[in-house]
Order: C-alpha cells, then sequence, then structure tokens
C-alpha cells in the first residue's frame, strides 16, 4: 500500500491512497483525515485503507483524481520522534579516517544515532532554505521506517515486525556547523535543519523480496544538478537492519506510533575514489562529504565544493521494472 499527505489548509494535511504506479489518489477521511490519525488506530485503519488501495489499483475507485507530487508535503509533516542513524560504518569510517582516526570497535555493534527536529519537516518538491552558503551545504540520501507503538527495551526482532512504513528521506547537513557543534559534546542542532521526505510512504510488502532482514535491498539513486552523483545499494554494507536500529531507540524509551527511525547515508565499500565515482565505473554516493573524504584521503585536501544557491538534489528508488517506488525528492538550495 502506498500512502501520501497532500497540503492543505491543516497542517498536518490530508491523507491520500496512491495507486501503485503513483498515477492516481483517493482522499479518505471517513477512514483517517490525517497519515498520523491513521498510525494512531492502525490496526483498524490498515484494513480499510487496503481495501481502497486494492480498489484505485483495479480502476474502480469512482472518486480518484490525479496524484501531484509537487502538492505533496512530507507524509508526516511533523511527527513525534525522528532518529537517525548511521547503520552504514563505511561512511563512518571515512568520516574518521579522512581525519586520521582509527574506527573504535563499538561502532560495529552499538549504533550511531541522533534525535533530529521533527516538529516541521519539509515538502518533497520544496526548497532548501539556508541563510548562508558558508555553511556548508550537503543533502544526504538515506531510507527511513516508520513505527507503530513500541514498549522500552523491544527486541529488534520486535522492533521489525512493528515497522509500518518505509520512505525516503533528504537528511539536510550543514557541515560547516558540525565540526563546533560536535566539540561542544552535545550532539547536532543547528547543523540538522529541517528534512524533506519522499512523496509516498509505503507498507513493507510493497517491496516485495526486496524487503528482507529488515533492510531494502534495492538501489538509491541520488542526481546533482540531473547529474547521476549515486546508486549504491541500500541493502548492502549496512551493518545494523531497521530492527536493531529501532531497538536502539527504545532502550532506555517508548516509542509511540509515528515515530521516523533513519538508516543513515547509503554507503557502499568501494576502495579508492577514483574506482568509486559513478564516472569510474563505481557505484557513487549519496552526500558531498563522502566524496570530500576520498579526497582529502587522497590528495590531502577536498576538491569538490558543497551545495550553492540554485543547486539542485534529486533522490529515488525504483523497482526492478525501472518504476518509481517512493515518487521523488527533489530539492533546491535558496537563501533565506
Amino acid at each position: 500500500m502506498k500512502l501520501a499527505t497532500l497540503k492543505s489548509e491543516r497542517r498536518d494535511g490530508t491523507l491520500v491512497v496512491v495507486s501503485r504506479d503513483l498515477s492516481h489518489c483517493v482522499e479518505v477521511p471517513e477512514i483517517a483525515p490525517t497519515l498520523q490519525a491513521a498510525l494512531d488506530d492502525w490496526a483498524d485503519c490498515e484494513p480499510k485503507l487496503q481495501a481502497v488501495y486494492g480498489t484505485l489499483n483495479d480502476g474502480k475507485a469512482d472518486n480518484a483524481v490525479t496524484f501531484d507530487q509537487a502538492k505533496c508535503h512530507s507524509p508526516l509533516p511533523r511527527a513525534y520522534q525522528w532518529a537517525d542513524g548511521s547503520a552504514y560504518i563505511n561512511h563512518v569510517e571515512l568520516v574518521r579516517k579522512a581525519r586520521g582516526a582509527e574506527l573504535p570497535p563499538e561502532f560495529h555493534t552499538d549504533p550511531l544515532m541522533y534525535q533530529g527536529g521533527s516538529d516541521s519537516f519539509i515538502g518533497p518538491k520544496d526548497p532548501v532554505v539556508v541563510p548562508s552558503e558558508s555553511f556548508g551545504i550537503d543533502f544526504e540520501a538515506e531510507v527511513t521506517v516508520v513505527t507503530g507503538d513500541i514498549p522500552m527495551g523491544a527486541t529488534p526482532e520486535q522492533c521489525a515486525q512493528e515497522i509500518r512504513l518505509i520512505m525516503l528521506v533528504n537528511d539536510v547537513s550543514l557541515r560547516g556547523l558540525i565540526p563546533a557543534e560536535l566539540a561542544k559534546g552535545f550532539g547536532f542542532f543547528q547543523s540538522k535543519p529541517a528534512s524533506a521526505f519522499s512523496p509516498v510512504a509505503i507498507t513493507p510488502d510493497e517491496l516485495g523480496d526486496s524487503w528482507k532482514d529488515a533492510k531494502v535491498h534495492r538501489p538509491l539513486t541520488v542526481y546533482l544538478n540531473d547529474k547521476l552523483f549515486g546508486r549504491p545499494e541500500a541493502g548492502v554494507d549496512m551493518t545494523f537492519d531497521f530492527g536493531q536500529l529501532v531497538a536502539h531507540v527504545a532502550k532506555t524509551r517508548e516509542l509511540e506510533a509515528g515515530s521516523i527511525v533513519g538508516s543513515g547515508t547509503v554507503s557502499n565499500k568501494q576502495g579508492d575514489l577514483w574506482g568509486s565515482s559513478i564516472d569510474n565505473g563505481g557505484v557513487g554516493y549519496c552526500c558531498l562529504a563522502e566524496v570530500r573524504m576520498y579526497e582529502t584521503i587522497e590528495q590531502g585536501k577536498p576538491v569538490t565544493p558543497f551545495m550553492s544557491y540554485g543547486d539542485k538534489v534529486r533522490i529515488e528508488m525504483t523497482d526492478a521494472d525501472g518504476h518509481s517506488i517512493f515518487g521523488t525528492i527533489e530539492n533546491e538550495v535558496t537563501p533565506l
């Protein structure tokens, strides 16, 4: 099943069921006015939403209208929880190697995670507004999951069973602000502004065999200014699966329905810079920081610039037949 939120006068938008091919959608106020309302009463709402989804895909929904991704908000325009992990250790290892530091062994057994701001997200087609280009503007293409209610201390297996939806995200990072914030020893804040999620959230069954072991096994495609920048496999080199990531959050707290947990930047091990870029036959990258780290390791300093005003990033995942699964995130960097 595929769900989206259309922008409306209501802060949390209007829930719609979207056809599998992303061509049409149907509002469902008689079931739930918003996605959060549906998640709050998932046991009752989910089968009703599935029935609408079936009717829509059969072409029998009389009230169906054309689905316009440009009218979408993030599926959850705001959320009770947004916790982002760093499940791809290759990405973390490159960060530390670029500054001459070893990777602590516990990083392979205990996930890194930060708590992001979730009081407001930006739409998948909205601009990323940044006060200054000097902040080091970067994108991070990731996979995320949305949970049901999860008790404190839940096991990874229990957490995997409570994954309701899957989305993509552009986790915007301001790299120029990160070092000073981390030096304070209290984590990210100003360096992590609002994120943009994919137009559509899907139930795990939509992925078929591409959802296994609580991981998404499909390439994640990133374009920078309409040029292919990366297409790493999301299911490869993921040290911690989503069950483990959610369980990490639940170790000392309950998760409420509608909590979002992210994978961190998708990253595959590839060897050196020249073999890892798209132009040289590699799978490329899901953020600018990663190529800059390769450059630092091999050349002594980064060469690739961060984003400037007017730059655009596009993030998408397709199925085996080349059809878009989640719709497309397309964000342009603009000044405040």
